[in-house]
Protein backbone atom coordinates (compact mmCIF):
# COMPACT_ATOMS: atom_id res chain seq x y z
CA UNK A 1 0.00 0.00 0.00
CA UNK A 2 2.90 2.33 0.69
CA UNK A 3 4.07 2.23 -2.92
CA UNK A 4 0.52 3.13 -4.05
CA UNK A 5 0.50 6.11 -1.71
CA UNK A 6 3.85 7.20 -3.09
CA UNK A 7 2.52 7.09 -6.65
CA UNK A 8 -0.52 9.20 -5.77
CA UNK A 9 1.74 11.66 -3.94
CA UNK A 10 4.02 12.00 -6.97
CA UNK A 11 1.04 12.46 -9.29
CA UNK A 12 -0.37 15.15 -6.98
CA UNK A 13 2.95 17.04 -6.84
CA UNK A 14 3.38 16.78 -10.61
CA UNK A 15 -0.05 18.32 -11.10
CA UNK A 16 0.82 21.25 -8.84
CA UNK A 17 4.16 21.87 -10.55
CA UNK A 18 2.56 21.62 -14.00
CA UNK A 19 -0.15 24.09 -13.00
CA UNK A 20 2.43 26.55 -11.71
CA UNK A 21 4.41 26.30 -14.94
CA UNK A 22 1.29 26.87 -17.01
CA UNK A 23 0.03 29.83 -14.96
CA UNK A 24 0.38 33.10 -16.94
CA UNK A 25 3.12 35.40 -15.77
CA UNK A 26 2.57 39.14 -16.09
CA UNK A 27 5.11 41.89 -15.61
CA UNK A 28 2.56 44.33 -14.18
CA UNK A 29 0.00 44.39 -11.40
CA UNK A 30 -2.74 46.79 -10.33
CA UNK A 31 -0.17 49.16 -8.85
CA UNK A 32 3.16 48.60 -10.61
CA UNK A 33 4.60 47.94 -14.03
CA UNK A 34 4.98 49.70 -17.36
CA UNK A 35 2.18 50.15 -19.92
CA UNK A 36 1.01 52.43 -22.74
CA UNK A 37 -2.49 53.83 -23.04
CA UNK A 38 -4.20 56.10 -25.58
CA UNK A 39 -6.51 58.99 -24.70
CA UNK A 40 -8.77 61.23 -26.75
CA UNK A 41 -6.71 64.43 -26.99
CA UNK A 42 -9.71 66.51 -25.91
CA UNK A 43 -9.15 65.18 -22.39
CA UNK A 44 -5.42 65.80 -22.09
CA UNK A 45 -5.53 68.38 -19.25
CA UNK A 46 -7.87 66.24 -17.14
CA UNK A 47 -5.97 63.01 -17.76
CA UNK A 48 -2.68 64.68 -16.85
CA UNK A 49 -4.17 65.58 -13.47
CA UNK A 50 -5.44 62.04 -13.00
CA UNK A 51 -2.03 60.57 -13.82
CA UNK A 52 -0.23 63.00 -11.50
CA UNK A 53 -2.27 61.82 -8.51
CA UNK A 54 -2.10 58.14 -9.55
CA UNK A 55 1.71 58.36 -9.83
CA UNK A 56 1.97 59.92 -6.38
CA UNK A 57 0.02 57.01 -4.88
CA UNK A 58 1.73 54.26 -6.88
CA UNK A 59 5.36 55.28 -7.54
CA UNK A 60 6.18 51.87 -9.04
CA UNK A 61 3.67 52.42 -11.85
CA UNK A 62 4.80 53.86 -15.18
CA UNK A 63 1.95 54.76 -17.53
CA UNK A 64 2.83 56.43 -20.83
CA UNK A 65 -0.16 58.27 -22.29
CA UNK A 66 -0.49 58.96 -26.01
CA UNK A 67 -2.98 61.74 -26.79
CA UNK A 68 -4.58 61.23 -30.18
CA UNK A 69 -7.79 61.73 -32.16
CA UNK A 70 -10.41 59.24 -31.04
CA UNK A 71 -10.22 57.18 -34.24
CA UNK A 72 -6.51 56.57 -33.65
CA UNK A 73 -7.15 55.55 -30.03
CA UNK A 74 -9.41 52.75 -31.26
CA UNK A 75 -6.76 51.73 -33.80
CA UNK A 76 -4.17 51.46 -31.01
CA UNK A 77 -6.60 49.36 -28.99
CA UNK A 78 -7.08 46.79 -31.75
CA UNK A 79 -3.39 46.81 -32.71
CA UNK A 80 -2.51 45.93 -29.10
CA UNK A 81 -0.59 49.19 -28.67
CA UNK A 82 -2.81 50.45 -25.84
CA UNK A 83 -4.05 48.40 -22.90
CA UNK A 84 -6.75 50.92 -22.14
CA UNK A 85 -8.25 53.85 -24.05
CA UNK A 86 -10.30 56.85 -22.91
CA UNK A 87 -12.89 57.73 -25.56
CA UNK A 88 -16.41 59.15 -25.91
CA UNK A 89 -18.24 56.12 -27.28
CA UNK A 90 -18.64 52.42 -26.63
CA UNK A 91 -17.52 49.67 -28.97
CA UNK A 92 -19.79 49.03 -31.95
CA UNK A 93 -21.17 45.59 -32.79
CA UNK A 94 -18.56 45.21 -35.54
CA UNK A 95 -15.79 46.18 -33.13
CA UNK A 96 -17.02 43.66 -30.54
CA UNK A 97 -16.91 40.98 -33.24
CA UNK A 98 -13.34 42.06 -34.03
CA UNK A 99 -12.50 41.68 -30.33
CA UNK A 100 -13.75 38.10 -30.49
CA UNK A 101 -11.52 37.42 -33.49
CA UNK A 102 -8.47 38.92 -31.82
CA UNK A 103 -9.18 37.21 -28.47
CA UNK A 104 -9.64 40.56 -26.72
CA UNK A 105 -12.01 40.58 -23.78
CA UNK A 106 -13.06 44.22 -23.39
CA UNK A 107 -14.50 45.82 -20.29
CA UNK A 108 -15.78 49.39 -20.21
CA UNK A 109 -17.45 51.96 -18.00
CA UNK A 110 -18.82 55.50 -18.34
CA UNK A 111 -16.78 57.54 -15.86
CA UNK A 112 -17.75 61.17 -16.58
CA UNK A 113 -20.06 63.35 -18.65
CA UNK A 114 -18.71 66.20 -20.73
CA UNK A 115 -20.33 69.05 -22.59
CA UNK A 116 -19.33 70.47 -25.97
CA UNK A 117 -19.04 74.24 -25.69
CA UNK A 118 -19.87 76.48 -28.64
CA UNK A 119 -17.75 79.65 -28.69
CA UNK A 120 -17.82 82.84 -30.75
CA UNK A 121 -15.71 85.97 -30.92
CA UNK A 122 -16.41 88.57 -28.25
CA UNK A 123 -17.61 90.95 -30.97
CA UNK A 124 -20.19 88.48 -32.32
CA UNK A 125 -23.88 89.29 -31.91
CA UNK A 126 -24.86 85.60 -31.76
CA UNK A 127 -24.92 84.64 -28.09
CA UNK A 128 -28.13 82.56 -28.24
CA UNK A 129 -28.57 79.74 -30.76
CA UNK A 130 -31.10 76.96 -31.25
CA UNK A 131 -30.29 73.57 -32.73
CA UNK A 132 -31.62 74.44 -36.21
CA UNK A 133 -29.38 77.50 -36.35
CA UNK A 134 -26.42 75.41 -35.21
CA UNK A 135 -27.08 72.82 -37.92
CA UNK A 136 -27.35 75.62 -40.48
CA UNK A 137 -23.99 77.03 -39.41
CA UNK A 138 -22.33 73.61 -39.64
CA UNK A 139 -23.72 72.90 -43.11
CA UNK A 140 -23.02 76.41 -44.42
CA UNK A 141 -26.62 77.52 -44.99
CA UNK A 142 -27.08 79.85 -42.01
CA UNK A 143 -27.99 83.48 -42.73
CA UNK A 144 -24.61 84.63 -41.41
CA UNK A 145 -21.48 83.17 -42.95
CA UNK A 146 -19.34 81.64 -40.24
CA UNK A 147 -15.97 79.96 -40.37
CA UNK A 148 -16.45 76.84 -38.23
CA UNK A 149 -13.40 75.51 -36.39
CA UNK A 150 -13.10 72.09 -34.75
CA UNK A 151 -10.16 70.43 -33.02
CA UNK A 152 -9.22 67.68 -35.49
CA UNK A 153 -10.65 65.94 -38.54
CA UNK A 154 -10.63 62.50 -36.88
CA UNK A 155 -11.69 63.66 -33.44
CA UNK A 156 -14.56 62.61 -31.23
CA UNK A 157 -15.89 66.15 -31.62
CA UNK A 158 -16.38 65.76 -35.37
CA UNK A 159 -17.89 62.30 -34.94
CA UNK A 160 -20.35 63.61 -32.34
CA UNK A 161 -21.33 66.57 -34.52
CA UNK A 162 -21.95 64.45 -37.62
CA UNK A 163 -23.63 61.53 -35.82
CA UNK A 164 -25.68 63.20 -33.09
CA UNK A 165 -26.24 66.76 -34.29
CA UNK A 166 -26.32 66.53 -38.08
CA UNK A 167 -27.46 62.88 -38.12
CA UNK A 168 -25.37 62.02 -41.16
CA UNK A 169 -25.70 65.29 -43.09
CA UNK A 170 -22.36 66.39 -44.52
CA UNK A 171 -20.43 69.26 -43.00
CA UNK A 172 -20.22 72.41 -45.06
CA UNK A 173 -17.16 73.74 -46.88
CA UNK A 174 -16.88 76.36 -44.14
CA UNK A 175 -15.70 73.81 -41.54
CA UNK A 176 -11.97 73.60 -40.82
CA UNK A 177 -9.80 71.60 -38.42
CA UNK A 178 -7.30 73.19 -36.07
CA UNK A 179 -4.50 71.44 -34.17
CA UNK A 180 -6.43 71.01 -30.94
CA UNK A 181 -8.92 72.61 -28.58
CA UNK A 182 -6.59 75.40 -27.47
CA UNK A 183 -5.95 76.36 -31.09
CA UNK A 184 -9.72 76.53 -31.65
CA UNK A 185 -10.08 78.99 -28.75
CA UNK A 186 -7.15 81.05 -30.04
CA UNK A 187 -8.52 81.23 -33.59
CA UNK A 188 -12.03 82.25 -32.51
CA UNK A 189 -10.64 84.92 -30.18
CA UNK A 190 -8.90 86.57 -33.15
CA UNK A 191 -11.56 86.21 -35.86
CA UNK A 192 -14.93 87.95 -35.63
CA UNK A 193 -16.73 85.60 -38.02
CA UNK A 194 -15.46 82.39 -36.45
CA UNK A 195 -17.37 79.88 -34.34
CA UNK A 196 -15.71 76.98 -32.56
CA UNK A 197 -16.57 73.70 -30.84
CA UNK A 198 -14.44 72.63 -27.85
CA UNK A 199 -14.60 70.41 -24.79
CA UNK A 200 -16.23 72.41 -22.01
CA UNK A 201 -13.22 72.19 -19.69
CA UNK A 202 -11.40 74.48 -22.16
CA UNK A 203 -13.81 77.39 -21.57
CA UNK A 204 -13.35 77.58 -17.79
CA UNK A 205 -10.83 79.76 -16.00
CA UNK A 206 -8.14 77.56 -14.46
CA UNK A 207 -7.62 79.99 -11.60
CA UNK A 208 -11.27 80.00 -10.57
CA UNK A 209 -11.67 78.56 -7.08
CA UNK A 210 -15.28 79.56 -6.44
CA UNK A 211 -16.61 76.13 -7.37
CA UNK A 212 -19.35 77.67 -9.54
CA UNK A 213 -17.15 77.94 -12.61
CA UNK A 214 -16.12 81.09 -14.47
CA UNK A 215 -15.80 81.18 -18.24
CA UNK A 216 -12.66 82.50 -19.91
CA UNK A 217 -12.79 86.07 -21.27
CA UNK A 218 -10.97 85.36 -24.54
CA UNK A 219 -14.20 84.28 -26.24
CA UNK A 220 -17.96 84.30 -25.70
CA UNK A 221 -19.64 81.04 -24.68
CA UNK A 222 -22.94 80.58 -26.55
CA UNK A 223 -26.20 79.62 -24.80
CA UNK A 224 -27.97 76.78 -26.61
CA UNK A 225 -31.70 76.12 -26.70
CA UNK A 226 -33.05 72.88 -25.31
CA UNK A 227 -35.85 71.84 -27.67
CA UNK A 228 -37.65 69.97 -24.88
CA UNK A 229 -38.24 72.87 -22.49
CA UNK A 230 -37.53 75.86 -24.74
CA UNK A 231 -34.90 77.25 -22.35
CA UNK A 232 -31.35 78.38 -23.18
CA UNK A 233 -28.41 76.86 -21.32
CA UNK A 234 -24.67 77.32 -21.14
CA UNK A 235 -22.36 74.33 -20.50
CA UNK A 236 -22.38 74.57 -16.73
CA UNK A 237 -21.70 71.36 -14.86
CA UNK A 238 -25.20 70.99 -13.39
CA UNK A 239 -26.88 71.51 -16.77
CA UNK A 240 -24.62 68.88 -18.34
CA UNK A 241 -25.37 66.49 -15.48
CA UNK A 242 -29.13 66.88 -15.96
CA UNK A 243 -28.79 66.85 -19.78
CA UNK A 244 -30.50 70.23 -19.94
CA UNK A 245 -27.55 71.46 -21.99
CA UNK A 246 -28.16 69.97 -25.46
CA UNK A 247 -24.61 68.95 -26.39
CA UNK A 248 -23.33 66.41 -23.88
CA UNK A 249 -21.46 63.12 -24.16
CA UNK A 250 -20.02 60.47 -21.86
CA UNK A 251 -16.35 59.65 -21.37
CA UNK A 252 -15.62 55.91 -21.21
CA UNK A 253 -12.64 53.77 -20.45
CA UNK A 254 -12.31 50.61 -22.55
CA UNK A 255 -9.91 48.07 -21.08
CA UNK A 256 -8.45 45.01 -22.83
CA UNK A 257 -6.82 43.31 -19.84
CA UNK A 258 -8.04 39.84 -18.88
CA UNK A 259 -6.16 39.98 -15.57
CA UNK A 260 -5.56 42.49 -12.77
CA UNK A 261 -2.89 44.53 -14.53
CA UNK A 262 -1.84 48.18 -14.42
CA UNK A 263 -4.47 49.19 -16.99
CA UNK A 264 -7.15 47.81 -14.70
CA UNK A 265 -5.52 49.60 -11.76
CA UNK A 266 -5.69 52.96 -13.57
CA UNK A 267 -9.29 52.29 -14.68
CA UNK A 268 -10.22 51.49 -11.09
CA UNK A 269 -8.64 54.76 -9.96
CA UNK A 270 -10.62 56.80 -12.50
CA UNK A 271 -13.85 55.32 -11.11
CA UNK A 272 -12.76 55.72 -7.48
CA UNK A 273 -13.62 58.59 -5.18
CA UNK A 274 -10.28 60.29 -5.84
CA UNK A 275 -10.52 60.03 -9.62
CA UNK A 276 -14.13 61.16 -9.64
CA UNK A 277 -13.22 64.21 -7.55
CA UNK A 278 -10.65 65.21 -10.17
CA UNK A 279 -13.34 65.06 -12.88
CA UNK A 280 -15.59 67.20 -10.67
CA UNK A 281 -12.92 69.87 -10.20
CA UNK A 282 -12.28 69.85 -13.98
CA UNK A 283 -15.97 70.81 -14.47
CA UNK A 284 -17.03 67.45 -15.89
CA UNK A 285 -19.81 65.56 -14.15
CA UNK A 286 -18.52 62.36 -12.48
CA UNK A 287 -20.76 59.38 -13.20
CA UNK A 288 -19.42 56.94 -10.60
CA UNK A 289 -19.94 59.00 -7.46
CA UNK A 290 -23.03 59.90 -5.48
CA UNK A 291 -23.75 63.58 -5.98
CA UNK A 292 -26.95 65.42 -5.19
CA UNK A 293 -28.00 68.40 -7.31
CA UNK A 294 -30.30 70.82 -5.52
CA UNK A 295 -32.07 73.89 -6.77
CA UNK A 296 -30.98 77.11 -5.11
CA UNK A 297 -33.18 80.17 -4.60
CA UNK A 298 -31.58 83.57 -4.67
CA UNK A 299 -32.94 86.14 -2.22
CA UNK A 300 -32.55 89.59 -3.76
CA UNK A 301 -33.68 91.44 -0.65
Amino acid sequence: MQWLKNIFFLMFMSTIIFSCDEAPKHADTLSKGVIDISVDESYQPITEEQLKVFDSIYPDAKITIHYKPEAECFKDYFDNKARIILVTRQLTKAEKDLCDQKKIWPSSMAIARDGIAVIVNNESTDSLLDMDALRGILTGVYKKKYTVVVDNGGSSMVRYITDSLLRGTALGNNVFAAKGNRDVVDYVSKNVNAIGFVGMSYVYENEDTSGAGTFIRDVKVVSLKNDSDGQFYKPYQAYVALRSYPLSRNLYYINSESYHGLGTGFANFLASEGGQLIFLHAHLFPLQSSLVIREAKVNNQ
